[in-house]
């Protein structure tokens, strides 16, 4: 009896509503890779890595749920949607479910399996939904939860195995009497649906063992899969299965009955039978999609197939011509390194290790948003136009001068240049003087950063003449770090590269920190660890960024530091120590970000900081980094992961880009570049209307602009001076109350007093 009652668990379910914040950010997820497909009412659900997209059938539009409208980011597992309740439940590994109500905005999110203590964390998969008489049968890694779809409540969890055992069960279906559940480690087990005492292990019959990978049944008809990738049909009334269908090599990947129909989808095919096991149609080849199965439905005499890289394709029966449903998005989710120029971004998804390890290779491709627009250029299409291996992308330098042109650095096969969204050469050994540091090619470049002559500088590691030049008539030098670093070959890595405005070249290193060329005098300085030596927190520097005003921002596996006189970096007599940021929290000093690894620093058009982590997400911060504007984490934003792996921002719209390794999302920023004159000067929102909470943003200004803003009468409510190309009002008059409804003046003068601009701005309260 004591063990019966510690198996019982009553799931009591905890609903939030996540937030949805289509109003400031835009998600750009890649919804290539489809794991679980769902169908009902006249539309396809599609599930790909943390995101969802919803083909309607008829009129072929796509909706897509992200992270935007409060999904959670994390990797999906299963789909299912519920015709009868209007509901959409998505099922993940780490055991959260999110439910989507039709015609409601916000989701909700239900944590019972997810926070359950008692289960561990590694055994809370969400394999597979069972609808039946309204409950929804949840198949998890560690057994049965029952789900009551009229209450939105949960109810028992079953643990079937041996002696109240926690089993990892793929798939239910109900036969007649009987519920059956499929596990991995159990085999297939059965009870009375309709038993009261479900939760007692005693009460489920094994009745065939095996590894089971689902279960299904059609018309009276039960199947069983199997990890030998065999299909059984049971015997009748009996116990026994006899072997209907043996897929040998091929990997069954999905196992499911819709609309009368057993769907069996390999990782090279999809076939469909009726209840007496007989084929209806199959799909073996689509010469235009090669690719690998992860999902697939036969719906209204077609086949709605997912794919790892090509998203969801339509064939109807009879037919091998399949029609592509893929959302506009980037080729892959795991975004390393981006770059924006006004409308545009560039994403390579090439990956190293923490210690700059490229292996294992990795063969993604690139994508570029012009607009509102996706084009990719799958590794595929890369090999095939250059004749080579174009692996291993890792950083991207657009030409501020032209940037239709774009520098690609690899982490294993050199530099790749693309030109009008076409690549045109990739430089490496036999192109170039550009040398492997292996027998086999091995060519590991990083950084890169161009200066106000447009030259590209970049650095390639393991080699000692390691920074390189490439100038924009197409001719190389190199420069030899052997007076600097006193084995450059050693170095495990050179990482970033930015230019400050005297044309210093300044890059990190994994294990000698900061080093500084003078391309004008060839002399070379460096910062390392501890005071008296640059006092850098590590020497394995991240990220490197000048701001607005020369100041150099260093980013380590262990914090960050200020570098403040980057014009005698040379000097002999010069200090050339980096400073910590020191910031007050609870009336004591504390070091900002101590300890934190850091991966990116960009500057806004207002010299604020964008500082991305590793592990806790992006701050924002003022100039000085001495006040936090903003926090994004997963938690309270629409980051899908804390590991925000890269930044870029548009100066001129001010959107800026975060890169995590789990999807691309978009913030609309306020913080413009300066503009060369007032003549596009505007205010956003406007009118301000009842219920607006937050700031009014006035850009187009030129650099240190004077804006004032005064009421009807003249009074002075609001002055300040722009540092980039926008301000923020809040609306207030000097911050004591909030003016009252009216029309408000912005008066506007540039820096010289030569051009003046005046705006008006509606408050309704």
């Amino acid at each position: 009896m004591k063990q019966l009652l510690s198996a019982i668990i009553l799931l009591v379910c905890f609903f939030s509503e996540a937030q949805n914040f289509e109003d400031s950010w835009t998600g750009h997820f890649s919804y290539a890779s489809v794991r679980s497909i769902s169908e009902g009412n006249g539309k396809i659900y599609a599930a790909s890595e943390n995101a969802i997209f919803i083909y309607d059938i008829s009129t072929q539009e796509i909706e897509t749920i992200s992270t935007i409208n409060g999904l959670s980011g994390e990797s999906i597992s299963s789909l299912y949607y519920s015709e009868t309740f209007g509901l959409l439940f998505i099922g993940y590994e780490t055991g959260l479910i999110e439910v989507v109500i039709d015609g409601e905005e916000n989701v909700l999110t239900v944590v019972d399996i997810l926070d359950k203590p008692t289960i561990p964390p590694n055994e809370k998969n969400i394999n597979h939904f069972n609808e039946y008489e309204g409950n929804l049968y949840i198949a998890a890694e560690f057994g049965i939860s029952v789900y009551d779809l009229s209450a939105l409540e949960f109810g028992d969890t079953y643990f079937i195995g041996n002696g109240g055992a926690r089993l990892n069960i793929t798939q239910t279906a109900i036969d007649e009497e009987f519920i059956y559940a499929s596990s991995t480690n159990g085999g297939l087990r059965r009870a009375v649906v309709e038993n009261d005492n479900l939760i007692d292990f005693n009460q489920w019959q094994l009745v065939t063992g095996g590894n089971l990978i689902g279960v299904q049944e059609i018309a009276g008809e039960l199947f069983i899969a199997n990890s030998a990738n065999q299909i059984l049909q049971k015997n009748g009334n009996t116990n026994a299965f006899t072997t209907v269908a043996n897929f040998g090599n091929e990997t069954i990947v999905d196992f499911n009955v819709k609309n009368n129909l057993l769907n069996i989808t390999t990782s090279t095919s999809i076939q469909a039978y009726n209840s007496i096991f007989q084929l209806q149609d199959s799909v073996t080849t689509l010469v235009e999609f090669e690719d690998t199965y992860l999902s697939g439905i036969a719906l209204n005499n077609a086949f709605y197939i997912g794919t790892l890289q090509n998203g969801l394709l339509q064939v109807p029966f009879g037919n091998i011509d399949a029609f592509q449903i893929l959302p506009n998005g980037p080729v892959d989710n795991n975004t390393f390194s981006i770059d924006a120029t006004p409308g545009q971004l560039w994403a390579v998804f090439g990956d190293v290790s923490v210690t700059f390890n490229p292996f294992p290779l990795t063969r993604r491709g690139i994508s570029n948003l012009q607009g509102d627009s996706w084009v990719n250029i799958t590794y595929e299409e890369l090999s095939e136009t250059l004749g080579k291996d174009a692996n291993d992308l890792v950083n991207v330098a657009i030409n501020p001068e032209n940037p239709s042109e774009v520098y690609i650095s690899s982490f294993n096969k050199g530099l790749l240049r693309i030109e009008d969204q076409v690549p045109t050469i990739l430089y490496d050994d036999s192109n170039s003087p550009l040398e492997s540091f292996t027998s086999e090619l091995d060519i590991r470049i990083f950084g890169s950063d161009y200066d106000r002559e447009g030259n590209l500088w970049f650095v390639q590691s393991r080699i000692d003449e390691a920074l390189l030049r490439l100038n924009p008539s197409g001719q190389f030098q190199k420069v030899d770090l052997s007076p600097i670093i006193e084995d450059p070959s050693s170095e495990l890595a050179l990482t970033e590269l930015s230019i400050s405005r005297e044309g210093f070249v300044f890059f990190g290193a994994v294990d000698s920190g900061v080093i500084g060329y003078n391309p004008q005098t060839g002399d070379f300085n460096k910062i390392a660890r501890e005071p008296g030596n640059g006092n850098l927190p590590t020497n394995n520097v991240r990220a490197l960024t000048f701001d607005n005003n020369n100041r150099l921002w260093i980013g380590t596996l262990q914090g960050i530091r200020v570098f403040f006189n980057v014009g005698g970096f040379f000097e002999d007599d010069a200090s050339i120590e980096s400073q910590e940021i020191i910031i007050e929290e609870n009336g004591i000093g504390q070091e900002f970000l101590f300890d934190i690894s850091i991966t990116d620093i960009e500057v806004d058009g207002s010299n604020n900081k964008w500082i991305s982590t590793a592990t806790s997400g992006v701050f924002y911060v003022s100039p000085n980094a001495q006040e936090t504007l903003l926090r994004f984490t997963k938690d309270n934003s629409p980051l899908p992961s804390n590991n925000v792996q890269d930044i870029a921002i548009d100066s001129e719209s001010g959107v800026v880009y975060f890169a995590t390794n789990q999807g691309l999302v978009a913030y609309r920023g306020s913080a413009t570049a300066p503009s060369e004159n007032l003549e596009n000067v505007r205010a956003f929102p406007n009118p301000v209307r009842p219920g607006f909470t937050g700031n009014v943003t006035i850009d187009g200004l030129t650099e240190d602009a004077n804006i004032k803003i005064t009421d009807l009468e003249g009074n002075l409510v609001f002055e300040t001076t722009s540092e980039g190309g926008s301000v923020l009002w809040d609306t207030t008059a000097f911050g004591r109350y909030k003016v009252r409804s009216g029309v408000y003046f912005v008066l506007i003068t540039s820096e010289d007093a030569l051009e003046t601009k005046v705006s008006k701005i509606m408050i309704i309260r």
